[in-house]
């Protein structure tokens, strides 16, 4: 049994002073027990006073992105190395605004992977297609050569050394959520093409979650779909109470 993780992604949002409200309050807040996996990705100034802030809490603290070198002449980027040492557990990997606004290829995404690995962060990896893509029928192409060139190289033993995330990008932030049936087509080819790579034992331990305008109204129907692990949360994450319904919803 895959226990379902709901990740909130804060993206360019919430000064330390906010940072930290909204923190307490989801800690404060989240019902006992381990029925569903919490991690909140501060932006890259918040992860201190936000580990601070988690210290002997369930919730896990992630990353919204990381370089694929442990240090070097990268003016403005931040090491895998770093955000291990300050305590943080995952990083989200390949988001669509990352390949779309500042560059990120499949290969950049590939390294980072394994970069993670390298200094024990779980890696989410984002794959996920464009809305002419989809239109060309060409969703499940896109998101078979993204995941795989993702995980080139990657040597997966229990399947939980990786999460990934299907974030259909013209659902992200539009209002739009994908339907059941599109969500799950693309959740089971991603099932299928890990078994293909890493053996169905394997492939059946890894979580898939799914990202795009996931709100407290629109995310029962697709938590309660077989191949859907959980939740890569955006604008809803930003408020402690719709990201704890979508928290529930999952558990």
């Amino acid at each position: 049994m895959r226990r379902p993780l709901v990740v909130g992604n804060w993206k360019m949002n919430m000064t330390e002073v906010f940072a930290v409200a909204l923190v307490d309050q989801i800690a404060e807040a989240l019902p006992s027990g381990d029925d569903v996996e919490v991690a909140v990705a501060p932006s890259f100034p918040c992860l201190r006073a936000v580990a601070d802030r988690l210290a002997g809490t369930s919730v896990l603290l992630g990353a919204q992105n990381h370089h694929w070198e442990d240090h070097g002449p990268f003016t403005g980027e931040v090491s895998p190395r770093m955000l291990a040492e300050m305590g943080v557990r995952l990083s989200i990997l390949g988001h669509s605004e990352r390949r779309l606004l500042f560059g990120d290829t499949d290969e950049r995404v590939q390294k980072k992977v394994a970069a993670a690995h390298r200094h024990g962060l779980l890696p989410v990896v984002c794959v996920g297609e464009q809305e002419s893509e989809r239109d060309d029928g060409r969703t499940l192409a896109v998101v078979e050569r993204q995941l795989r060139r993702a995980l080139a190289g990657t040597e997966l033993e229990t399947g939980t050394e990786v999460v990934i995330a299907y974030e259909p990008i013209w659902a992200i932030g539009t209002g739009r959520v994908a339907t059941p049936d599109q969500i799950g087509e693309v959740h089971r080819l991603i099932r299928e093409q890990l078994a293909s790579m890493f053996g169905s034992t394997t492939a059946e331990a890894v979580r898939i979650l799914y990202g795009g305008s996931v709100t407290p109204e629109t995310c029962r129907p697709v938590l309660d779909l077989a191949e859907v692990d959980g939740a890569l949360v955006g604008g809803a994450s930003l408020a402690a109470r719709s990201f704890l319904e979508i928290v529930g919803a999952a558990a």
